[in-house]
């Protein structure tokens, strides 16, 4: 029966949680088209474990597809979000399952455009405006569960995934917050032009890196849905919200 439905998977993102992103499940899960699954990656159940691996997070992925596969669905949509985008893209590459991608606020660049700038400088420079852009409470919730060596494989994850773009092949929708403090707008638009797969930029006004709790949510789960519903998604390249 599965290979005549269509499984959705959505995939968090860096020191995060499938409560990130629980607003599109809900609207997504009552759909009859769409069978909808999330997961939390390795090491994100409480505090990160301090012997997590970036590999872990691709074997969490692969693992989660492969029983999919098993489970006899033909179509996978991939949804990923920050960190999870990175995942998502390497999914879509491996998988000919996979049929469709969302990239939500994807972290192929983080809390600045400037790439000789190191992690700590931006960190310092972005702070300020981080907390005043998110509540101060869940920025210290997030920070305390991060480590250096977490931090370092978050790292070397987005550099291994800077090639992925280019070489999708598969529908892509990539929806991007311009009041996003951790992952510039720009990053989303980098990586729109380096696509010659099909293609579709939203960017969000007043939306944050917290897209699914941002005034434009409803709006945005919709237009999710509508792009894995529809066999021939039909908007403009790349609009404004």
């Amino acid at each position: 029966m599965f290979k005549f439905r269509k499984a959705v998977l959505i995939i968090h993102g860096f020191a995060g949680g499938t409560y990130d992103e629980e607003p599109l499940f809900f609207h997504l899960q009552p759909k009859l088209e769409f069978d909808v699954y999330n997961f939390t990656l390795t090491g994100h159940k409480t505090n990160l474990s301090t012997d997590v691996s970036y590999t872990d997070w691709l074997k969490d992925v692969d693992e989660r597809i492969n029983l999919l596969r098993n489970m006899g669905y033909k179509k996978i949509y991939v949804i990923g979000h920050s960190m999870g985008g990175l995942l998502a893209t390497h999914a879509a590459i491996k998988y000919v399952e996979v049929k469709k991608v969302v990239l939500v606020a994807p972290a192929f660049q983080f809390l600045s455009t400037d790439k000789k700038q190191s992690t700590i400088s931006k960190a310092l420079k972005s702070g300020p405006d981080i907390i005043k852009t998110y509540q101060a409470k869940e920025v210290l919730a997030r920070a305390l569960k991060v480590s250096v060596h977490q931090l370092k494989e978050f790292i070397k994850l987005v550099e291994l995934s800077q090639s992925n773009p280019g070489m999708l092949s598969v529908p892509t929708l990539i929806i991007q917050g311009l009041s996003d403090q951790l992952v510039p707008y720009k990053s989303s638009e980098n990586i729109f032009n380096e696509m010659v797969c099909p293609k579709w930029l939203i960017e969000v006004e007043k939306t944050t890196h917290d897209v699914f709790f941002g005034p434009k949510v409803d709006e945005i789960n919709e237009e999710i849905a509508r792009f894995l519903k529809e066999k021939h998604y039909k908007a403009e390249e790349k609009r404004k919200w």
